[in-house]
This record gives structure tokens, sequence and C-alpha cells, in this order.
């Protein structure tokens, strides 16, 4: 269509050249009334309200006073992975930890070796399952992680995998390569570092950015530097840090200019400090916190001392097994103590800067991709998080 008209509520609106939102103004966000909106060639060309509405033509919508919003932002997933781990939730409800899990070989190791022996078209059709879905709840953007490979063929077969999902899909794609996600089978913990070292100029090919489980019983800040280290100038970095401990994996990323840091269950001030003034997005994943029982994210913390904040879905077989959008902005303002709309740039405009993309993505600008979501009439920002799980979903617009 190249005119949207008749919106009840226009939400999201940015200025030209915001690509992301920190402290008091990641509780702002422009919101136009009874307004419309025209595209051109996939972009959003111009907005205002009805009163000074174009003509429209037989390639407009009528949105019937739906809310019009810019679609999430995933900057977060593992959504390449074979089969399930439902097993392991089993062990969860009779009181394994995460920990206890992983040290009995579970966890991240069931699914390398699952993933191992799955051939690359079933892996992709596997996932594609998980990206309609999505899509479907409003995702128009998503980061996808390897991570389940844990050797140099199975990891080069899902960032495969990944670069297929991209070509096939509407929504935009961003790969990252995390080989140095566990420790794989067969490796000592020193030899798998230098694995993980010789696999980055083939995966710098497929991948857009490289990732370190930062963490206790993962990967040292030693190992993750020098990860990182050798990565330089090939790929950029995101790590995984302070989900089980306050691991130094913050700053460590922040020694690296990492585009974002993320879990951050477990943080102290110092974590805080070391990012302000940074490039380096804190992104939250409030799904391993509700699955795993871990403690959430400091989000209002952040934001006090001038940060802005991203929260992604984590979307993942044995830690988050959700990639609802709604459910984790939803989690933002209940769990979190964030405002609807601190959430919702969260989910949209910071998470879009978390992967790279909100100079395309995550806002109503002029200029931006019109990667949109209507709603059915009467829907707000608050309403979208108070009714998380009511369907209110009209068009998902790509």
């Amino acid at each position: 269509m190249s005119l949207i008209y008749n919106i009840g509520i226009l939400a999201g609106i940015q200025p030209e050249g915001v690509l992301r939102v920190e402290g008091k103004e990641q509780g702002e966000t422009g919101i136009l009334e009874n307004a419309w909106l025209r595209i051109d060639d996939g972009r959003i060309a111009d907005f205002g309200p009805m009163s000074v509405m174009p003509g429209p033509d037989r390639a407009s919508l009528d949105a019937c006073g739906g809310m019009l919003m810019p679609g999430f932002c995933d900057s977060h997933t593992h959504i390449v992975y074979a089969g399930s781990r439902d097993g392991e939730f089993l062990d969860k409800i009779n009181g394994l930890s995460y920990e206890e899990i992983a040290a009995r070989g579970g966890g991240i190791l069931n699914s390398a070796d699952l993933l191992n022996r799955t051939l690359e078209d079933d892996l992709y059709a596997q996932s594609m399952v998980r990206v309609r879905e999505m899509m479907s709840k409003g995702t128009v953007a998503m980061e996808i992680k390897s991570g389940y490979g844990l050797n140099p063929d199975a990891e080069m077969k899902m960032l495969r995998v990944i670069r297929r999902i991209k070509e096939t899909v509407p929504a935009a794609v961003k790969s990252t390569f995390l080989g140095a996600h566990a420790i794989g089978r067969g490796y000592s913990h020193k030899a798998y570092v230098d694995a993980v070292i010789g696999m980055i100029p083939e995966a710098a090919k497929w991948a857009d950015f490289i990732d370190v489980f930062c963490d206790e019983g993962f990967f040292t800040v030693e190992d993750t530097d020098r990860i990182l280290t050798a990565a330089k100038g090939l790929l950029e970095p995101k790590i995984h840090a302070n989900e089980l401990a306050v691991s130094g994996g913050v700053q460590v990323g922040v020694k690296h200019g990492a585009l974002s840091v993320d879990h951050l269950e477990r943080t102290t001030d110092a974590e805080i400090e070391v990012l302000k003034g940074t490039g380096t997005m804190p992104t939250m994943l409030p799904g391993s916190s509700f699955f795993l029982g871990l403690p959430y994210g400091r989000a209002k913390d952040f934001i006090k001392a001038g940060l802005g904040v991203a929260l992604a879905s984590d979307y993942n077989p044995g830690s988050s097994p959700c990639g609802d959008m709604r459910f984790v902005m939803a989690q933002g303002c209940i769990k979190m103590r964030l405002t609807p709309i601190e959430a919702f740039n969260a989910v949209t405009l910071n998470s879009a800067y978390a992967m790279g993309i909100s100079k395309d993505y995550g806002s109503i600008t002029p200029g931006k991709k019109a990667a949109l979501i209507l709603t059915e009439p009467s829907w707000d920002l608050t309403r979208m998080a108070y009714q998380y799980h009511t369907p209110c979903i009209r068009k998902v617009i790509q």
C-alpha cells in the first residue's frame, strides 16, 4: 500500500538522526493521534494528521482506528537449533540449576550433539518455523547466533543456514558467530579457544558480529580478550556477560568497542559506570530471568544513570524458549518496572541500535524502512504491555 489512514495512534515518532535513546529520553516518544502515513518504495515517506491527509487511492489501507508502530527488533536470539531440550525442562522443575545441567554434559552441549547429527536442509526447515513464528508476532528484524555447533564444520553450517534465512525472509537478519558458546566436546579449554580463533577468518565470510559467552564456567575475560583481539577488523563484537556471575564481560566488551553487552542479570554499579559515554548498548534478556529464575536486570538503574537499555528475547531451546517480543516488553514493565514507553523504546529503537540497524529500523522516521505493526482498533502502548497475551496485531508490514 502507498497510504495508511485513519490511524488511531501513530507511535514511535523520532526525528531523523536519532539512533538510540538514553536516560530520560528512553521514557519519551512521539505520538500522533488520528493520523496518516505514506510509504514510497518500502520506506516511510511522510505522515501527519488526518486534517491534512493526501487523497487515498486504490493502494491505500484504512487503519480503522488501530495503532501503527515500528515493528519489534530482536537483537539477541539463538533460533537456529535442532530438536528440543524439553527433557531439561523437567530437570529444572526437579531443582537442577542451569550450571548443574551444563556440568552433567547437558545444556548447550546437548544442542550441539543434535545439531551435528542434523542435515543442513533439515536445520534450515526447523529454524524457519521459529522465524515465521517471530515474524507473525511483529518482529521485523532479528539477530541470530551460531554457537550450537562447537566445531568448525558445524559452526559454519549454522552460519550458512542463517545466511539462507536472511535471503529468504523480508525481515532484516543479522548473523553472529558465537563459536565461544561452550567448550566443544573433545577439546581442552585452551585448545578450543585456539580453535575458535582459527574459525574467525571463515566465519567473517558469513557473519556480521562475533560474540563470546564471558561468564562463570564458560569463557574467562582473558579468553574473551584473545578472541576479540583476533577478530579485530573482521567482525564487530557483541558479548554475553554477567548472566551467571559478575564476570568482567562488560568491561572487556567496552574495551573492544562492543556494540552491545547482553544478559546483565547480575551487575554492579561498576558496570554502569564503565558503560557511560560509550557506544555500547546494555541489552537485557528478561525471558532468561523468567525461565531460569534468575534476577532481572537493573534496567531502571541503568536508565537513571543516563544510559539506554535494549530488551531482546534470547529465544533458545534451553533458557528462553519464546520469541514473543510483546511478552519481553511486558516483562520489562512488570518485572523491571519500566514504563510502557521505556519498554517500547527498548524493544524497537534501542534493540535496532544493538544490532547496528537503527538507521533503517526502530522508529517512525521519514526515510526508514516501513517495517511496521498495525493493531486492531483501540490499542495503545500501555495496553500492549498490560494485555500482553491478547491478540491485537492486525497486520505486520515489511
